[in-house]
Order: structure tokens, then sequence, then C-alpha cells
């Protein structure tokens, strides 16, 4: 293991992880409402915003698989990653330049950026079976989770203090505040994504000569992982796992500060509640890579989704802002170690060969899954006129990922991959 390529992988989670907590969970979504959405609809703006989470989510759901195979057959994901990452910086600053019922140019940089952040997280991913060993993955993995609540939480606050005692900048009021908070996250995410752009070389590979275009190899390679994903029996139910308790985790997550609202927190609160998390999750995160190398990483993750389970039960009884502080306490404790082992669990047992092709379905998989979950939660809500009914009706996706975890054999997934792998490079050899 390389430390320095290592820790320049970790980096840039420290500066991307900015865009989520400043601009998709804490800062943007006020100031959408209140900035650039002023005149509109209470109801319409919360409904402009959701469409827009949602066209950023499924145009990214749509390429993943396809940018996964181009760049695998390229031996590209440096050069996927920086493009998407500066797409998602260059967004970030520009969202300085919304001003008062500019809700639709807000709108379109928000999913250009969200496009951005997301598709550069899938090549990544992608790079993590490349710079880890395969005995220290859910130390990484984990590391990487942690330095990113690390670098979102901290100009997440910074950026907090910034907008609420604005005069201690300079400045003349909390929206310009909440606009330089958007420039910082674009300075902030492009200094610590330097280190890998620098450091990380990426795994040589034999040269194959193209006859086609990307795009249409891109499409060849996802028909034919579609067809021979049943091969890998046990990643495939693995990411039927995944799919089901990320949707849980996910919709938590997504519904946690409207649900607090539902029931009268304040937003002062669900900031602050913002924060527990992203600082709690720090030195769990960690403790969760460190478990996994003495009982597995798949009882370490058991352990977290049992967890998820209470903190939903808790979710149900909950009426006060203490409450909400103790759920976000134990979000922390658990989120960043759900997501981590996630990620090298699966990271395991994916051919050698197709690395992001196949982060690529992981994020995808993701990305489909966090439809149903809100939407469960609102249809209950709506059904019964109970939000707490909503929110405990999420034990079903955590009840089903645990029972299809059970059947996955994650030694047996790595010798599946290895064969796998195997077999393509004897076919790659052969004479064309």
């Amino acid at each position: 293991m390389k430390k320095k390529t290592v820790f320049s992988w970790m980096l840039y989670d420290f500066g991307n992880s900015a865009f989520a907590t400043t601009i998709m969970a804490a800062v943007l979504p006020v100031f959408y409402y209140d900035v650039a959405a002023v005149g509109v609809d209470q109801s319409l703006a919360d409904s402009y915003w959701g469409y827009s989470q949602s066209i950023a989510a499924l145009i990214v759901a749509v390429m993943a698989p396809f940018l996964g195979a181009i760049s695998d057959f390229s031996a590209a994901k440096k050069k996927f990653l920086r493009f998407f990452a500066f797409m998602g910086i260059v967004a970030s600053i520009l969202l300085a330049f919304v001003g008062e019922g500019d809700y639709i140019f807000a709108s379109l940089l928000l999913i250009i950026g969200t496009v951005g952040f997301s598709s550069a997280n899938i090549f990544y991913d992608a790079f993590l079976p490349e710079i880890a060993d395969e005995d220290d993955i859910d130390k990484i993995s984990s590391y990487g989770f942690a330095f990113g609540y690390i670098g979102g939480g901290v100009l997440l606050a910074i950026n907090i203090l910034m907008i609420l005692k604005y005069s201690w900048f300079g400045m003349p009021n909390a929206a310009v505040a909440s606009q330089v908070s958007f420039v910082t996250v674009g300075i902030w995410w492009f200094i610590f994504s330097l280190p890998l752009l620098k450091n990380i070389k990426e795994e040589k590979k034999v040269k194959t000569k193209r006859d086609r275009s990307y795009v249409a190899i891109g499409f060849s390679r996802v028909t034919n992982t579609f067809k021979e994903i049943k091969q890998y029996k046990h990643l495939l139910i693995f990411l039927l796992a995944f799919w089901m308790y990320n949707d849980g985790i996910s919709t938590i997550i997504k519904m946690a500060t409207i649900y607090g609202r539902d029931i009268g927190i304040d937003s002062n609160s669900l900031i602050a509640a913002l924060l527990i998390t992203q600082f709690v999750g720090i030195p769990c995160t960690f403790f969760f890579g460190w478990l996994a190398s003495k009982i597995t990483a798949k009882k370490a993750l058991y352990i977290t989704l049992y967890a998820y389970l209470g903190i939903v039960i808790l979710g149900y009884f909950m009426s006060s802002a203490l409450h909400f502080y103790l759920l976000a306490f134990c979000v922390g404790l658990v989120q960043g170690g759900a997501q981590s082992l996630s990620r090298s669990i699966y990271g395991r047992m994916v051919p050698a060969n197709k690395h992001a092709e196949f982060f690529g379905f992981y994020g995808i998989s993701a990305k489909f899954a966090a439809i149903f979950g809100p939407f469960l939660f609102a249809i209950v809500g709506q059904l019964t006129g109970s939000s707490r009914l909503g929110i405990i009706s999420l034990v079903i996706f955590f009840i089903v990922g645990i029972v299809l975890l059970r059947f996955v054999n994650i030694d047996q997934g790595v010798m599946e991959a290895k064969r796998q792998t195997n077999q393509s490079e004897k076919i790659d050899i052969k004479p064309q």
C-alpha cells in the first residue's frame, strides 16, 4: 500500500464532501426557498426543488453504467473524474450569481453540480480496489468516508458561522454570505482534488484496437454486463441487499429535515443536528473500519443495519428538538460505517478488469433505489395522514436488506470475480 496514493485518494473525499453538506443538504435549500424562489408559492418552490433533485438523479442513474464501461475500456477513470469534478466545481461557484427570482438558474446549476459530483464519485470509488490491498480495503474505504465527514463538516461549520454572523466577515446580509459559501465549496473541492489528480496513476491495460465510438462501446459493454452479472451470484445478491437497505438510509438522510419540520422543530435545531451527524460520524467511521478487521466486514455491516432499525423506531416516537439531536447522534454513529463497508465489500467482489463499469452499476442501483423510499414515506403519510407512520414504514427496507445479506458469501464472491477476470484475460490475449 502506497501511503501517499491512499492519502491523496482520501483527500478528494475531504474536498468534494463540501458539496454534499453545504449545497445539497444545508445552505442551498434554504437559499433556494428564501432568495431564488422568492415570490413563488411555497408549495411550488418545494416541488421545483424536488424536480431538480429528481432530474439530476435520473441523469446520473442513466449515465453511470455507460460512463463506467467507457472508462474501463479506455483506461480513463482519472480523465473522467477530472471532467465531472470540474463540472461540479464550476457549478458551485456560479451559484454565487443566483439572485432573487432566479430559481430556474439555481435549479439548472444544482442539476449540473449534482451530475458532476455524483458522476465523479463513480470513478473515485472505482479507484478503491486499485489503490488498496485486499487486507486493507475495509480500513481505507472507512478512512475515505471519515475524511469526507471531516472536510464536509469543517467547511459547513465555517459557512454556517459566516451566514449567522455575516457582519463579522464584512458582508451586508445572510444572502450574500450564502452566495460566498457556494464559492468556498468550489475552491475547497478544487484544492483537495489536486493531490489525487497528481499522484494517482491509472492501472495500465492491454491496448485494444477501437473500431467503434466510445458511446457504442459503452452501450455494448453495459448490455453484456446485464447478461453477465448472473455469473456473479453473490455480487448480485449483495447489490439487491444494498439496494434495499441503502434506500432506507438515503430516505432518512433526505426526509429527516422535512419530518423534523412537520413535527415542529425549528430550522436552527435542524442545522445543528446535521453538524452533530457530521462530527460524530468522523471517529465512528474510523471505528467501523477497525471493527471490520476484527470481526469481518459483513458482521460489522450487520451492526449498522440493526442500529438503523432502532433509529427508525426512535424516529417514530420523536417529539422534540432533544429527540432530534439524539436521532442525529445515532445516525452519525453508523452512517459512515454502513456506507464505507458496503463500498469495500462490493469492491472485493468486482472483477479486476471492470472496476468502473461495475461501480457504475453500484451507483445506478443507489440512485434508482433512492426513488422508492421517499415514495413509500410520502404515500404512507398521505394515506394515513401521519408522517410518523411514513417514517416507521422504512423498517421494511432494512429488514429485507438484512435478510438478503444473509445469503451473501463474500469469499465465494471474490473467487467468482477472480475466475471471471482470468477467463476474460485469456480471451483478450487471443490474436485478433
